[in-house]
């Protein structure tokens, strides 16, 4: 089996810092046209550049919490490269949120965000996986689906309640989807994350001196993820190397799970 990615079209969502950046930047280092996909115009110039139309890598700004911003981020991805291959939901939001208020709103924002969006966009692109498949004959994998999770799906904290009912829909998302998808020949799989230093960690870092210590001190192997080392295990997941898994939720965490839940919150 080939773990290459060499001209597929990628969409990656979220892919103007972190996790996202981190992933694009792989897969057109490893020969895929990627589409970045993220709110921040400005961030996204800044990493990726203005679009060319010579170069396997462009980027799509918009809200795509907006039914109408994924269809058109879609069309930009068909017009740019006239396929698509493979998805990855790597956009999410983390937010603290109360328990015990019932006006926090935190909740139902970050299912919007964590849930809604990537349900709403991998419909889209399956269906245009399923139109491309059946236009060309092709009996092989009509696409794949990579969902960025994490490990607070299953290990939580109170003032993370809401991220972590998000993360945990997510992967149920990812299981649902990976049946419904199946007859299609397009699998779905997710990678849970432990603490990775994403732009939304850096920036709680920044306020919480202590916070890596206690985050280095609960995961066996003794430090926080680059966004950069993750990106592997998300090609491994879209390429062919991994065509019999779908429905998975691969755990990427240092060993944090392996203790007891009584870790720092993962980001």
């Amino acid at each position: 089996m080939s773990f290459s990615i060499s001209g597929k079209t990628v969409i990656v969502t979220g892919g103007a810092n972190g996790v996202g950046l981190a992933v694009g930047r792989h897969f057109v280092d490893k020969g895929a046209n990627v589409m970045f996909a993220d709110m921040d115009e400005k961030q996204l110039v800044h990493e990726i550049g203005e679009n060319k139309d010579d170069e396997n890598k462009r980027y799509f700004a918009g809200d795509l919490r907006e039914k109408l911003t994924l269809a058109n981020l879609l069309s930009a991805t068909i017009d740019a490269f006239d396929k698509v291959d493979i998805l990855v939901n790597a956009s999410r939001q983390v937010l603290p949120s109360d328990p015990l208020n019932p006006d926090d709103d935190a909740v139902q924002q970050l299912l919007q965000q964590n849930l809604i969006t990537p349900l709403r966009l991998s419909q889209l692109v399956a269906k245009r996986m399923i139109k491309q498949a059946e236009e060309n004959s092709d009996t092989r994998m009509a696409g794949t689906i990579v969902n960025v999770s994490s490990i607070a799906a299953r290990r939580t904290h109170p003032e993370l309640l809401g991220y972590s009912v998000s993360c945990a829909a997510l992967d149920q998302l990812t299981r649902s989807l990976a049946v419904a998808l199946a007859p299609h020949r397009i699998r779905v799989n997710s990678v849970a994350f432990g603490s990775v230093m994403s732009a939304s960690l850096k920036h709680t870092l920044r306020d919480n001196s202590d916070f890596r210590t206690d985050i280095e001190e609960h995961t066996p192997l003794g430090r926080i993820a680059s966004a950069t080392e993750l990106a592997e295990t998300v090609q491994y997941l879209a390429s062919e190397g991994s065509g019999f898994m779908t429905g998975q939720i691969m755990t990427v965490d240092g060993g944090r799970t392996l203790l007891d839940p009584v870790a720092a919150p993962a980001h």
